[in-house]
């Protein structure tokens, strides 16, 4: 026992001296300066010590395991942790810890920052039209995958596009609730279908129902000459069975031609190719899709297509089709169309004036005032965005799909004013939507057009004019396409694809009034005393209450407000409406 209590005693008197000790410590930063001669009674604290004192290593080491939002958000403090946090070794660990099976880090100025901000955005969002639980899902997110590139529903399944070139088969299976149940769940299950895949498409009807096949058109390695060892990269169009992923057709073209874009058009029978080359030239071939599953080969005809034979000097830059029509833009902005039915043609044109059904590939320019940047084409209507960020509308409006506040066709391209720079547009059989986002970086979902089967979320009767639906998107949300049952949002990133609008001048801006002159006239160049006079004027010949009340929500959804201030508006006339319909009808006031 006297060992014990002495050996306590000797311990509590080394502990109490290296306290003594570790006081007397004078601490010092380089970076501040050696510390005061008093600075050792201040209760043992001494100078703050300063992060740049550590190995720059160790920094990005420590900063790497942190998720991608606290970096950015740390980057933004002080100039130091901005570079460090803005280090090429920092989001290459990132990336490492993101995608472990990543081992390029890609193309670009910024390589590994640019692959490991788009894995971490990457995501599939769909809400279903039916059933109980109407609210924004999540698909099942491949490990394989870099980034997502473009997707594709099809009847049974989603097909998404990486940018390594890795096309993901994403199955709907019956999977096991937390509960114990069997349900049915989309896209909850990925394979790898297919590598080395530049693009694909499918049936160009907005109706899943027909997609039955997958077009891919791939680079695969074809033996050389006979005799030798060497291959060479040759581009080639594979088809597979939506329902089970099985390849069922594949031609190969010769080595010379390199294409970047494929896009259907026809019926089955006739079902067109058009394949974009590197060049910008268009070439097609037709194929029997009721044939493709027989196994037989036979060979096809590639030929050019009269776009690229009657005007060569044009460089097309993309493609969209139909069911009935193709649409062409060109590097400098212009578009040409091909219709080739009567019916389609009447109702984007309103006439058949110009229609030849003996030569339905010739090109019809549309007349634009500024360069088209992308489009998108509906059954009867498109869409299409310059590059000031305007949204121009054409064709049947039989349901208000134009969203131009009537029912009014329209037979050439006719300015939306109430939005700008949208993020996405599509246009689907009657309706449309366009992604948007606000000045407070929020975005938000706009649809018009025939509202039936829930395809317009919170307008059950639709609207001639574009509305804010009642969905929550995606912070990184930058594509989206609406099927029968589902409306789906792909969410991805590129740091290196930046808006590319631009300002508008404001000698073009629409309802500008002519410049005075008289000196200090006020200017209005966005046109906004014009536009709210027309909002009144549309309240004013709304008949009834509630009319003016819908009218005006309408009008909300029209006008460059913030989402917050949106949701407020929309609310508080909400509680109006419901206020007014309680009350009943009264005899209106005197000051009525």
């Amino acid at each position: 026992m006297v060992r014990r209590s002495r050996s306590r005693k000797l311990q509590k008197l080394t502990g109490l001296c290296r306290r003594e000790e570790g006081l007397r410590v004078k601490r010092s930063c380089p970076s501040c300066g050696p510390s005061e001669p008093g600075g050792e009674e201040k209760k043992g604290r001494g100078n703050p010590v300063s992060v740049q004192l550590f190995p720059p290593e160790l920094v990005e080491h420590i900063i790497s395991f942190l998720p991608v939002r606290d970096v950015v958000a740390l980057g933004q403090t002080c100039h130091y942790f901005h570079q460090v946090c803005d280090a090429e070794s920092v989001w290459r660990r990132i990336c490492h810890r993101l995608s472990p099976r990543l081992r390029e880090q890609g193309s670009g100025v910024r390589p590994w920052k640019r692959a490991a901000i788009l894995n971490y955005t990457k995501g599939l969002y769909f809400q279903a039209f039916g059933g109980r639980r109407r609210c924004l899902s999540k698909s099942v997110a491949p490990q394989l995958a870099h980034g997502y590139r473009r997707f594709l529903p099809t009847k049974d399944h989603v097909f998404i596009l990486d940018y390594a070139g890795t096309l993901f088969f994403l199955k709907n299976a019956l999977v096991s609730s937390t509960l114990g149940q069997i349900q049915w769940k989309r896209a909850c299950r990925y394979v790898v279908l297919c590598r080395g895949a530049k693009d694909f498409a499918s049936d160009p009807r907005c109706d899943t129902v027909y997609r039955k096949y997958l077009y891919v058109l791939a680079t695969r390695e074809q033996p050389g000459v006979v005799g030798t060892t060497s291959s060479r990269a040759c581009d080639c169009v594979e088809v597979y069975l939506q329902s089970s992923g099985q390849r069922v057709f594949k031609m190969t073209f010769h080595h010379s031609m390199s294409f970047k874009q494929i896009v259907l058009v026809g019926q089955e029978t006739q079902r067109a190719l058009l394949l974009l080359t590197e060049e910008g030239k268009i070439y097609s071939l037709v194929v029997n899709e009721t044939q493709l599953d027989q196994p037989r080969s036979y060979t096809v005809q590639l030929a050019l297509r009269k776009v690229s034979r009657c005007l060569p000097h044009l460089r097309v830059a993309c493609m969209a089709s139909n069911q009935s029509s193709t649409l062409y833009i060109t590097d400098q902005g212009g578009v040409y169309f091909e219709v080739h039915t009567p019916g389609v043609y009447r109702d984007l044109f309103g006439t058949l004036q110009a229609f030849d059904p003996l030569d339905q590939q010739m090109p019809l320019a549309l007349s634009l005032p500024a360069k088209i940047l992308f489009c998108a084409l509906g059954y009867n209507h498109l869409g299409l965005v310059d590059e000031f960020g305007r949204i121009f509308m054409q064709g049947n409006n039989r349901y208000g799909q134009l969203g131009t506040g009537d029912k009014m066709d329209r037979g050439e391209p006719t300015q939306v004013h109430y939005l700008q720079r949208p993020i996405a547009l599509w246009c689907g059989l009657n309706h449309s939507l366009v992604l948007s986002q606000g000045s407070d970086f929020s975005k938000e979902l706009l649809g018009c057009g025939c509202g039936a089967g829930g395809r317009l979320p919170g307008w059950p009767k639709g609207s001639a004019s574009f509305v804010k639906l009642h969905i929550k998107v995606p912070l990184c949300a930058c594509s989206l396409c609406s099927t029968r049952e589902c409306l789906y949002m792909l969410s991805s990133h590129d740091i290196e694809h930046h808006p590319a609008y631009r300002d508008l001048p404001a000698s073009k801006a629409v309802g500008t009034p002519e410049p005075s002159l008289g000196a200090g006239a006020p200017q209005d160049p966005g046109g906004v005393a014009w536009a709210c006079e027309e909002y009144l004027s549309q309240i004013h010949n709304c008949p009834t209450l509630q009319d003016r009340m819908e009218k005006m929500k309408e009008i909300v959804g029209w006008m460059p407000l913030m989402a917050a201030q949106k949701d407020f508006f929309w609310e508080a006339l909400d509680m109006l409406q419901r206020a007014a319909g309680g009350a009943g009808q009264g005899p209106p006031p005197p000051e009525s």
